[in-house]
């Protein structure tokens, strides 16, 4: 542990934080929110600041995440919990396992073990705040332009974010380490200096302790131009975001694009589109040689040709002249194909006949859906499952939905409007179109507003309830096939 030993007077303080937070989060003071206190200097500033004096209506409390990868790891929770006791803040410590996939770095391992026990303890509503500060920033930017990223990753981070079931708030974005630690040493209190910070083979110690030096002594102002240049990223990100929503709506059919839509913009915008698509869709967005292989030889196939592309989560597959997103983990229709037949055989008795597609299950006549108490349907085994998602981003209007809904099988005749101002189409031909596998379309749950066909599972919506530009209340709905 280190304390510093003279202080030098800073803007920093209770004052700054709360105007600072009334800026990020037009509700505070009355929200709740939890501070990640590692116990270093940045997040002890932070920790103490907010509660030297909070407004009444604030809920405060912390959250330390021991990653048991350090042999004094116990020794520092024990002291994050003196610090939280001394300041009057409620304070959680949680266990973080650590597990290294093949290829990823350790700093990424137990980044991704930290904030998934993060998310975890969050309260529904519950605001996520971190120290990141104005260096963390400038390394972010570097380490992003050096892995060769986007204008997405040269945005770094973001002041305010989703997380979990909340939000992540960085408030002390604009300050640097060192105002941060001088107010810290003001307020007489003790901090946590991690010793694995002097690990040179881990690229952003590296970066701190050999690259940064020269650069400020060159460039003082380092680290406030290269976050402007991040902030100018952004900006520029919400724009692309802004084109790629438009794209992605003109190709929309459904929760699926047209082939021949995204065949007709020039090939950065049907990549932009393509990557909002699937990044809307909560998917980690593909790498760019994967992206180019959506917007180029998976585009310009054979339409009988059901290309595919896969990378981590998710995959893009092609039927006919729709594309469709799907989790990476999810079977192949082919395969669920083999997998229905095989189980059929299986059930099949000696010399028998094979059943018909209908008779091995609990038919679905109709069910009534009152979405707004329940937000998923249960429905009879090989018909899977339903769940309506609010999304920021979602295809559907959750305004324009009847606050009871009815989900049925197929009769034959259903027809719906799958893209604004175009034709009403036959549900039968979308699904020859869209090469969806015959076996699949008897277990297909569709979804009435009284008569009107509104959804056909999650893979057309009709123009009455698709999200417009100024819809306030978006949503998602996901269909679980089944196997």
């Amino acid at each position: 542990m280190a304390r510093a030993a003279h202080r030098r007077p800073q803007p920093f303080g209770a004052r700054w934080l709360h105007m600072r937070l009334a800026q990020l989060l037009p509700q505070f003071p009355e929200i709740a929110v939890c501070v990640a206190f590692s116990g270093g200097a940045d997040s002890t500033a932070l920790l103490a600041a907010l509660a030297q004096s909070p407004p009444s209506a604030l809920k405060l409390r912390a959250l330390h995440v021991d990653h048991r990868l350090q042999a004094h790891s116990v020794r520092w929770s024990a002291h994050c919990r003196r610090v939280a006791r001394a300041l009057g803040v409620p304070l959680a410590v949680r266990t973080a396992s650590v597990v290294r996939e093949r290829g990823a770095s350790p700093e990424a391992a137990a980044r991704q073990a930290r904030y998934a026990v993060l998310g975890a303890a969050l309260a529904p509503g519950e605001v996520l705040l971190t120290a990141h500060h104005q260096d963390d920033q400038l390394e972010t930017v570097l380490l992003q332009l050096l892995r060769g990223a986007g204008v997405a990753g040269l945005a770094a981070m973001p002041a305010v974010a989703p997380f979990a079931r909340g939000l992540l708030v960085r408030p002390l974005l604009p300050l640097t380490h060192a105002e941060l630690t001088a107010w810290v040493s003001g307020q007489g209190l003790r901090w946590i200096e991690d010793e694995s910070n002097q690990e040179l083979r881990l690229d952003r110690n590296y970066l701190r302790a050999r690259v940064l030096p020269p650069i400020r002594a060159r460039w003082p102002r380092a680290a406030a131009t290269v976050a402007r240049s991040a902030r100018h990223a952004a900006e520029a990100q919400r724009l692309l975001d802004e084109l790629g929503a438009a794209d992605a709506a003109r190709a929309a059919c459904g929760a699926m694009l047209s082939a021949r839509v995204l065949r007709t913009l020039s090939p950065d915008r049907r990549r932009n589109a393509l990557r909002f698509w699937i990044s809307a869709a909560g998917h980690l967005a593909p790498p760019s040689s994967r992206l180019e292989e959506i917007a180029g030889p998976l585009l310009a196939a054979r339409a009988d040709a059901q290309p595919l592309v896969a990378w981590e989560g998710a995959r893009v597959q092609r039927q006919g002249e729709l594309l469709s997103l799907l989790p990476a983990l999810a079977a192949p229709p082919a395969v669920r194909a083999a997998r229905s037949s095989g189980a059929a055989a299986r059930r099949r008795p000696a010399g028998g006949s094979t059943p018909s597609a209908g008779a091995s299950a609990a038919p679905l006549e109709e069910l009534a859906w009152n979405w707004r108490d329940t937000n998923s349907c249960s429905l009879p085994e090989r018909f899977g499952g339903l769940v309506l998602r609010r999304d920021a981003r979602g295809p559907l209007d959750l305004d324009a939905l009847a606050p009871t809904l009815t989900v049925r099988a197929r009769r034959g005749g259903e027809r719906l409007r799958p893209v604004r101002g175009g034709p009403r189409r036959t549900l039968k031909g979308l699904l020859q179109e869209a090469r969806v596998p015959v076996h699949q379309r008897a277990y297909l749950p569709l979804i009435f507003a009284g008569e009107h066909l509104i959804a056909a599972a999650d893979l057309w919506l009709d123009e009455s309830v698709q999200a417009r530009e100024g819809s306030t209340r978006r949503g998602r709905l996901v269909w679980s096939a089944a196997d």
